[in-house]
């Protein structure tokens, strides 16, 4: 393909069209230049293709009439482009492509068509191609981008390089063949009645059963790595001035608290973002989402706000920039939801390591039900529900398919490299941060200060700087894990649901609310943060009278 260096192709299409897909086989990359946010993409990503000397740029799926911020920024992204590779699903190619020459301004663009889903086509597919290659006079390939080989991805990039304007008045002047309407799959989640729950239930196991299993690897793991590795290196570093020895092996150290935060925190990161790979990849997860559309909208969502929702469970900050696909109407909401009720990887692994080191595993499952209820029920006070006019429901159903290999460890690495390069050093600076406190003797002052609340809550001052630190991490509250636990051996059952209660929803970690400033603006921000103190008191005093 020959271009300039200066050449910028970018994908548009629907949203589910394939577009991602396409992107990872003709660059080799799951991510570009910005950040891909597990699951659906909600900023432009862009990368260089090897051999081309170009730019394809990765843009969100675009929504007829859509208010939504990822629309927009799609159109703006196609408007700078210097070629347009629009992108429609074999399925439904004639009305997707109507709805693309409608919202998309491509006068004097040079533009080219990719189909995809080339194994779900119908028999007159090549017919429909030969169509709009006469009547757009642009270059159009059928391809199926999960599994782009060489010889299709040399023909998209054939087509790319031969790109021409598009002949828009001409194109509606004839009207496609009639094609076989091929229709995703029916089944139990689309029946009135039983597919809500079913999706419900289908939704509870795609994030119980990693968490299970992350809380069955670090309660094994954590008194081997007690006794082999942890007991060892505070020996070795004995010797150590005070100050060192705080930062290193104190009840704050990096070393004695930070692995907590790795050992409980990872195997949740990586197993969820496994579950919800899979999830997406099989089409599973927009089932579940259309299913659930009804019952979101008596809290203020439908059921695209719920992706957000559950990309929260991995990394609230993520699920804020996920929101960015959710409609004006809908998104503070959204936000709102996701700030109270999505307990964030590093929150589930932290909590699940409380409730294990006080001897109190059963709290988790109470706990999540909690967060998930109270959450729910503060966006619709705050927020109110849904009117039927603000937003349509959603009617579209994906393709069930086997996931592809590639793009879940695409996924998976992702999350991965987020946890490592962003989560664990800011941890390991919480745990900096609280041990010269400590040293200083500003704990002691802080937790003074507290002491009244602490004990009109019936709970023990020594608790307080795990709320404080969730402030600023919600792993923070990681730190009632110092000494050894000493201090959750001294408290009751009640005593340790309260104190998580509070760390996990008294306010959304500082990253996730300057997230929200710059997304949604200060005022929102502070709205939000204010609000969900208060909900977060209110439930407390109702724990405080009746547990």
């Amino acid at each position: 393909m020959k271009t300039t260096d200066t050449s910028t192709i970018v994908l548009a299409g629907l949203e589910s069209a394939g577009k991602s897909a396409l992107f990872r086989g003709l660059t080799g990359h799951a991510a570009g230049d910005e950040a891909n946010f597990r699951g659906s993409t909600v900023v432009c990503r862009k990368c260089r293709v090897t051999g081309c000397a170009c730019d394809v740029v990765d843009t969100p799926g675009i929504r007829a009439k859509s208010d939504a911020a990822t629309t927009q920024l799609a159109l703006n992204a196609t408007g700078e482009a210097d070629v347009v590779l629009l992108v429609a699903r074999s399925t439904d190619a004639s009305s997707e492509i109507e709805i693309l020459l409608k919202e998309l301004d491509l006068k004097q663009k040079r533009s080219a068509l990719a189909i995809t889903f080339l194994d779900k086509a119908p028999a007159e597919i090549e017919a429909l191609a030969a169509h709009y290659r006469e009547a757009l006079e642009i270059p159009v390939v059928l391809v199926n981008s999960r599994t782009l080989d060489a010889t299709s991805r040399e023909a998209v990039l054939q087509a790319m390089a031969q790109a021409s304007p598009v002949n828009g008045g001409r194109a509606l002047e004839f009207a496609p063949p009639v094609m076989a309407r091929v229709r995703p799959q029916t089944t139990l989640f689309e029946q009135r009645l039983w597919g809500p729950w079913l999706s419900l239930l289908a939704m509870a196991m795609m994030f119980a059963l990693p968490v299970y299993a992350a809380y069955w690897f670090a309660s094994w793991a954590q008194p081997l790595l007690d006794e082999r590795l942890i007991s060892p290196m505070k020996e070795a570093f004995s010797w150590l001035p005070s100050l060192p020895q705080a930062l290193l092996t104190g009840g704050y150290g990096v070393i004695t608290l930070g692995w907590y935060s790795f050992l409980w925190a990872f195997p949740v990161v990586v197993l969820l973002a496994l579950s919800v790979a899979i999830a997406e990849e099989t089409g599973l997860k927009d089932r579940i989402t259309a299913a659930l559309d009804p019952w979101l909208r008596r809290v203020g969502l439908d059921g695209r706000d719920l992706i957000p929702v559950l990309m929260g469970f991995g990394c609230n900050v993520v699920a804020v920039f996920q929101s960015r696909s959710c409609s004006s109407c809908t998104r503070k909401s959204c936000v709102s939801m996701i700030a109270f009720g999505s307990a964030c990887s590093y929150q589930i692994g932290a909590s699940l390591s409380i409730f294990a080191a006080s001897g109190h595993p059963g709290l988790f499952v109470p706990y999540l039900f909690m967060l998930i209820v109270v959450g729910a029920l503060h966006t619709r006070f705050w927020h109110g529900g849904l009117s039927s006019t603000h937003a349509q429901p959603l009617h579209e159903r994906a393709f069930l398919q086997v996931p592809s290999a590639r793009a879940v460890r695409w996924r998976v690495k992702a999350s991965l490299k987020q946890f490592l390069l962003q989560a664990m050093p800011v941890f390991l600076l919480i745990c900096i941060i609280a041990a010269l406190l400590e040293y200083l003797g500003v704990m002691a002052v802080l937790e003074v200060g507290l002491a009244p609340l602490m004990t009109w809550l019936k709970l023990p001052v020594e608790a307080a700087g795990a709320i404080l630190f969730s402030v600023l991490r919600k792993d923070g509250l990681l730190t009632l894990n110092s000494n050894e636990g000493t201090l959750l051996v001294s408290m009751g059952e009640a005593q340790i649901f309260l104190v998580v209660w509070l760390a996990s929803t008294l306010t959304a970690c500082l990253v996730t609310l300057w997230t929200i400033k710059k997304e949604l603006g200060w005022m929102t921000a502070f709205k939000l943060a204010g609000r969900q103190a208060a909900t977060s008191a209110m439930a407390s005093v109702v724990m405080v009278i009746f547990l």
